[in-house]
């Protein structure tokens, strides 16, 4: 699991799917005024630089952010998105300078938020994080970033762990991202035990689990298992984008299950998923599955 550095991966097809729904996740919590927590419990850097080496070696970000960086066509739900991380490229550089375009100008495209990131843009004076990162490289840039904010803990723990000890969260609203790298095939059966932990402790929670769409029994298996965990209704999107490679392996697309989701997002997203298959599509089989089971 330490071996993991999602910096090769950052952009890419998969973080667009998973950001786009936690941006509108997050939107939903923000509309009531009683304060919530998001919870991370695998919170990665915070953030990756596109033009370092680890991203120039795969540049899956090509393939994912970069093909809607600058479109002006992009529907509601892909357009807020896309307009945080441009926000995101907009913070000041090593220079302490921030980049200065003419009104109108999509600024280059040379940062890519992680989750936290994206939450913490979000975030409302009173909401609180809790960041859960293992890798300690990665841990410690995350506390970099985020260590001196009072409503941020960073924690350089095991999310799976961790996850027991902060729910339920006070005041009782939270967000929970789970989203392993899954590089070990256990990965898939800590998503489902900690999860039902943290759903008996608090099942008013609302839980987002990310997973990737590879050649295991166990990715195909997830979503089915999750089902059995969400009494108060749940929602499973998945995208595909590409083919396997003639061992059958890589990442050919990648879902999103969400326990309690905001009612509308099921609406929301079937307009959208059309746009984004024919856009981050790379054969002509490129697909999409919507599917919830209301509360």
């Amino acid at each position: 699991m330490l071996a993991y550095r999602h910096g090769f991966h950052a952009g890419n097809h998969a973080d667009v799917l998973k950001h786009l729904v936690l941006t509108r996740v997050l939107r939903y919590l923000g509309e009531k005024d009683k304060p919530f927590r998001y919870i991370d419990t695998h919170a990665g850097a915070g953030g990756y630089l596109l033009k370092g080496a680890q991203a120039q070696k795969t540049t899956e970000y090509r393939e994912g952010i970069g093909r809607l960086w600058s479109r002006a066509d992009l529907p509601p739900l892909t357009a807020d998105y896309v307009r945080l991380v441009q926000e995101f490229n907009l913070q000041p550089g090593e220079d302490g300078q921030a980049p200065v375009l003419e009104k109108g100008m999509t600024p280059p495209l040379a940062l890519y938020p992680g989750s936290p990131s994206i939450a913490r843009q979000l975030m409302r004076k009173g909401d609180s994080m809790r960041l859960f990162e293992l890798h300690p490289a990665d841990a410690r840039t995350l506390a970099t970033h985020f260590g001196n904010t009072k409503t941020v803990q960073v924690l350089n723990e095991d999310g799976f762990a961790g996850l027991k000890g902060q729910v339920p969260p006070s005041p009782r609203r939270a967000l929970v991202l789970i989203d392993p790298s899954y590089e070990l095939v256990q990965d898939y059966g800590k998503v489902v035990a900690s999860l039902r932990d943290a759903v008996q402790r608090f099942a008013e929670g609302v839980y987002m689990v990310w997973y990737p769409q590879v050649s295991r029994v166990e990715a195909v298996q997830l979503p089915k298992r999750l089902t059995a965990l969400a009494p108060k209704g749940w929602l499973h999107v998945r995208l595909t984008v590409s083919q396997p490679d003639p061992q059958g392996f890589g990442l050919v697309g990648s879902g999103v299950f969400i326990l309690n989701p905001p009612w509308p997002l099921h609406q929301e997203l079937a307009a959208e998923l059309p746009f984004l298959v024919d856009t981050l599509a790379q054969f002509d089989g490129a697909s999409y599955l919507l599917e919830e089971q209301p509360a």
